[in-house]
């Protein structure tokens, strides 16, 4: 019941954030949760289960392109489509990670983020490849229904956006919360601090690790499936290897193990970007040099933010309330 009074009051502030927020804030309101979504998934894999994913955008990537095909497939039939285009992107991520998950539960350390970093490449390569089917570097585009109209024909579209999103992380918040107090999530906890000790208490440290990973694997197809209806477009640009570090740098520093720390990742993944464009923009020099700092500076500030944060605070952001507060008592 507190999991659900917390996820209540969190839908009451997003839809009045969504009410007083301007159309391009709203649009980044939903963009944050949508990421939510992966690092939500993440924070449990890496954090909880102490398995370092460096694939994840390409998950995210598996995701955003089930659901435009299905969209498209479906488009026109009414609003019931892009919940099921939804499902089938969370089914068909669920499926990849599960195979992943399986190589990945053999493997440890370096050799496991080898083999993830491998997924990274290879499925962006896939989709840039078989062109007839991924329209190659061009991508796909996604058809999506306005909202309904029983909303008003004039309800701004970025606000639709902001609740569909947040729809989604809220409900993964609320099945994660549920996760990690559960016996499995204990179990989780058990495999990451010494797996020889977890064996001779009976858990199967195998399963348990591939079950993390296909929960993770949901997550991240859930929020690439968002991802695709915020930018109603699809391609391999947009799921590159940089976002895969992008998202372990984020949960890293918002706070390792806690979904707190997701939702402090999931707001850097969206501010630290658009305050690094507006930089670049405030910045006199030539459109070679600018073109680089677009591509790089990010990278270079969330590197910087990492530094700070970890000496600063180690445990994340998510640990500074609670760190003040010893301070005071």
């Amino acid at each position: 019941m507190r999991n659900v009074a917390l996820i209540l009051v969190g839908a009451a502030i997003i839809l009045a954030l969504s009410y007083v927020l301007s159309p391009f804030r709203n649009y980044q309101l939903a963009t944050v949760g949508a990421y939510f979504c992966v690092t939500a998934g993440l924070t449990v894999l890496t954090g909880l289960n102490g398995q370092l994913s460096l694939g994840h955008g390409a998950l995210m990537a598996v995701g955003a392109y089930t659901l435009a095909m299905t969209q498209n497939e479906l488009a026109g039939n009414g609003q019931w489509t892009l919940p099921v285009a939804v499902l089938a992107a969370i089914a068909v991520t669920t499926a990849v990670g599960a195979v992943v998950g399986l190589a990945a539960a053999r493997l440890r350390g370096p050799y496991l983020a080898g083999l993830t970093l491998a997924v990274a490449v290879v499925v962006p390569a896939i989709t840039s490849t078989w062109d007839t089917t991924f329209n190659s570097d061009q991508g796909l585009s996604v058809s999506v229904d306005p909202p309904p109209p029983a909303l008003g024909y004039d309800f701004p579209y970025e606000r639709w956006q902001a609740w569909l999103t947040w729809a989604g992380a809220l409900l993964t918040l609320l099945f994660l919360a549920n996760l990690i107090r559960s016996r499995f999530g204990r179990n989780l906890k058990a495999v990451r601090d010494d797996e020889a000790a977890a064996r001779l208490a009976g858990i199967n440290v195998a399963r348990t690790q591939v079950m993390a990973f296909v929960v993770s694997a949901a997550c991240a197809g859930l929020g690439g499936a968002l991802i695709a209806v915020l930018s109603q477009s699809v391609s391999p640009g947009a799921f590159p290897l940089a976002l895969s570090l992008f998202l372990v740098m984020a949960i890293v520093i918002g706070g390792l193990g806690r979904l707190a720390g997701a939702l402090w990742g999931a707001v850097l993944l969206v501010v630290l970007p658009a305050t690094t464009h507006s930089l670049t923009d405030s910045i006199d020099v030539s459109a070679a040099v600018a073109q680089r700092l677009e591509g790089n500076l990010p990278l270079a500030i969330f590197g910087v933010v990492l530094i700070v944060v970890m000496l600063a605070f180690p445990g994340g952001i998510a640990s500074l309330p609670s760190k003040v507060l010893r301070r005071k008592r």
